[in-house]
């Protein structure tokens, strides 16, 4: 999705946020060229605008990072470093005017991670007060799938508390008919992804939504729940379902039937944070491995990987409407090695209004949600990462002892055991048998 209607104002930040489940491969989850990612976004400020202008942020989320017993056991420095190297020498290869840019902070919390960086000639300068934060939510709250965040503050004009920046990256519970645990996971990060306090005069911790602006990605993996009447019912594990979905128009009637459009309507979760189109481009899971365009028959194909955002001119009163522009919001069909495809938005910020406001603006919620932070959220955050290291570390072992398989490394431990314990009791000296 392209929106050509608004000029690149100076006085209107640009951010580029890009999301990439990557099938727990490490380090060879992306090619050494990434031009096919980025480049849409400088295309898209190169047409929209006379001078060619570079993101003035850009936010990189990761899903299934690297092999999940790698991910628990806490081995997952290597991996994101690579990836910290390439990105940046990418970003800074692909900006029109050789922009450099910085690292303003970066997260990981067992595969799901979070690179966020700044153009050096601004907002990189300005940010300050940076913090990241974690939290799992799978059994025991372990980091399986859970979120990791990012936030900062950017100085204002001189007598404001400037702005606070917070972005989200999230993996939520897989499977179509497990929607009820989908919406519990994202309660449970408004409530557990916690930050500093918002202000000096309180202790309580605070949530993802307070921040002046808010943009949470990721593979959030809710799914189409086409209904039986549907024509496209029975041909949804088909080659004919990708080929119906070329349409455009065939796109926007399904997207009636997304669980995240729904839900967020009913206000059962991501209240006050809005979306582009994205029924303008195809589903992005599950594809086949090493297809361009082609699903697996084994599931649905589904808008999983999205992004989402909100800033504080934002009115309550209309859901559906951001002064946040979405000038694109795609996904690159030519990476084939995840069932995933990863996908790229660049979202146009409002200027700051003339009357900044004195202390920190946050964003704006209906009267009725009123998000607040588990008193015990740093407490269960600490036991799913002593399971997460526990477990992580057994199945790292088995691995090793089974040359790379987990399985045939428990067979060898049990034959190793057995061998151990005949050894022990077997008799010696003169009464053994002969």
């Amino acid at each position: 999705m392209v929106q050509t209607t608004h000029e690149l104002h100076p006085d209107r930040l640009l951010v580029q946020i890009a999301s990439y489940n990557t099938n727990l491969q490490g380090v060879l989850g992306l090619p050494q060229d990434l031009v096919d990612w980025l480049a849409p976004t400088l295309q898209v400020s190169s047409f929209l605008s006379s001078e060619r202008r570079a993101p003035d942020i850009v936010a990189v989320g990761f899903q299934e990072l690297l092999p999940l017993h790698l991910g628990l056991a806490g081995l997952s420095k290597s991996v994101i470093d690579n990836r910290d190297a390439l990105i940046l020498s990418q970003i800074e290869a692909h900006a029109p005017n050789k922009e450099s840019y910085s690292l303003i902070a970066k997260v990981v919390n067992v595969g799901v991670a979070l690179l966020v960086y700044g153009r050096d000639e601004g907002i990189a300068r300005q940010t300050y007060d940076v913090q990241t934060a974690w939290t799992g939510c799978g059994f025991g709250y372990m980091g399986n799938k859970g979120a990791v965040g990012v936030r900062f503050r950017v100085n204002g004009p001189e007598g404001t508390a400037g702005e606070t920046y917070t972005f989200v990256n999230c993996h939520l519970t897989p499977f179509d008919h497990k929607l009820k645990q989908r919406l519990a996971d994202y309660e449970h990060i408004v409530e557990r992804l916690i930050f500093s306090p918002s202000s000096q005069a309180t202790e309580i911790p605070s949530t993802i939504y307070d921040t002046s602006h808010l943009f949470l990605l990721g593979d959030l993996n809710f799914r189409l729940d086409i209904p039986k009447e549907h024509s496209l019912f029975y041909k949804r594990f088909s080659p004919e379902f990708s080929q119906a979905i070329e349409s455009e128009q065939t796109r926007e009637e399904l997207k009636e039937f997304d669980q995240l459009t729904i839900e967020r309507r009913k206000g059962n979760a991501f209240v006050g944070l809005r979306e582009g189109d994205f029924w303008k481009f195809k589903c992005s899971y599950k594809c086949k491995l090493g297809e361009v365009d082609k699903y697996s028959p084994k599931r649905t194909p589904s808008w999983t990987d999205r992004v989402l955002y909100a800033t504080y001119t934002d009115s309550p009163d209309f859901p559906e409407k951001s002064n946040i522009t979405n000038l694109l919001y795609t996904s690159i069909p030519s990476y084939t090695t995840s069932d995933h495809k990863p996908i790229v938005a660049l979202l146009l910020l409002p200027a700051r209004p003339a009357e900044a406001p004195s202390n920190i603006p946050t964003i704006r919620l209906p009267a009725t949600y009123k998000p607040t932070p588990d008193p015990r959220a740093t407490l269960k955050r600490y036991v799913g990462r002593l399971l997460d290291r526990v477990i992580g570390l057994l199945w790292w072992l088995l691995t090793l002892l089974g040359a790379g398989s987990g399985i045939v490394g428990l067979f060898n431990f049990f034959l190793g055991l057995g061998a151990w314990t005949w050894w022990k009791v077997k008799p010696s000296g003169p009464d053994a048998p002969v």
